[in-house]
């Protein structure tokens, strides 16, 4: 069995205690619940695999008290629409890019620092540990709760001009990031000229010669159909991202005890089996990339990660010392 790390330990114990002193797991009494989850990825995607998974166990396991349904493609919005509609209830849950939460709250950002992680079980660690239970106390406070930390990946860059073999390469490129600051600070370290844009309207963009080149994990250039607008692939490795399926707080807490422990049980579960897609299905994208046409290079990160330091530094005061420290504990 899987050792149990603090941040589900936390999950799976929290609601237990409620339930144990209200009497309510015996009762099992619920009315029913309706809950719909969004996300902004291909419905071939990992998130939305693993997310109708979770509807299905939970739909199950709680006899249809409780019923999710996944709206995959942005029909609920982009992330940042999401998130802002979760903290206000509008949005009841999605499964969200950890760093898109940085919209609300800077710290969030500490995932996806650059280089921050030298594999994915380094940053698994960390957050089913002490940093994910700091990031999800950070979000509690904004009325969201974390059912579990899922998986978006290493990002790598695509472009439609050149091989990119050093930061030199990135020169004059115009690259798509995600809106947050980080990101954009890292690629003007490196060279390029970042510019953030919906994830919605990206393809469009590349195909009109709007943006050179982007970065996202091999899964979403190869469902996101990236190789039809982009000639070659990086594999710069810059960034580790999570993904968060997450509830709006009023939806997490008119759950019974009894299937609050399902729900997230199911969440648990599924972030499991959806980390080992993304595992599963990193050689297999860069075949199909290749065969669609794309260049594949492998990168040595060293001038990279060198040409990035000043980024941690600047960083710093915004993650604060405790937050840092915890960092650091799981990245020795």
């Amino acid at each position: 069995m899987k050792k149990i790390h603090s941040f589900k330990k936390r999950a799976l114990h929290g609601f237990t205690a409620a339930a144990l002193a209200t009497g309510l797991i015996a009762s099992g009494a619920s009315a029913e619940t309706k809950i719909r989850i969004g996300h902004v990825l291909a419905d071939s995607h990992s998130w939305n695999i693993a997310a109708q998974g979770f509807a299905d166990e939970v739909a199950e396991k709680t006899e249809g008290r409780v019923t999710v349904e996944v709206f995959p493609g942005g029909q609920l919005g982009s992330e940042k629409d999401m998130i802002e509609g979760l903290q206000f209830g509008s949005v009841q849950g999605g499964v969200i890019g950890a760093g898109s939460f940085q919209t609300i709250d800077p710290k969030m950002g500490i995932i996806e620092m650059p280089y921050a992680w030298t594999s994915r079980e380094q940053a698994f660690a960390a957050l089913d540990g002490k940093l994910g239970d700091a990031l999800a106390d950070i979000l509690d406070q904004q009325n969201i709760k974390v059912l579990a930390w899922w998986e978006n990946g290493y990002r790598n860059v695509t472009n439609s001009k050149h091989p990119i073999n050093t930061p030199e390469d990135l020169a004059g490129l115009k690259i798509r990031v995600t809106p947050d600051k980080v990101r954009l600070a890292t690629f003007e370290a490196l060279g390029a000229e970042p510019a953030p844009l919906s994830f919605g309207e990206l393809y469009s963009a590349l195909q009109q010669g709007v943006f050179d080149a982007q970065e996202n994990p091999l899964s979403i250039i190869y469902s996101a159909s990236f190789f039809e607008v982009q000639k070659y692939v990086s594999m710069t490795g810059h960034v580790w991202g999570a993904a968060t399926l997450v509830l709006s707080k009023p939806v997490w807490d008119s759950l019974s005890p009894e299937d609050q422990e399902i729900v997230q049980a199911a969440a648990l579960e599924w972030g499991e089996k959806q980390r080992d897609m993304v595992a599963a299905s990193d050689a297999d994208m860069i075949a199909k990339l290749k065969e669609h046409g794309m260049e594949v290079n492998e990168v040595d990160k060293a001038p990279f990660i060198a040409a990035v330091q000043p980024i941690w530094e600047a960083n710093a005061d915004v993650y604060g010392e405790e937050l840092l420290s915890i960092l650091d504990e799981y990245r020795k």
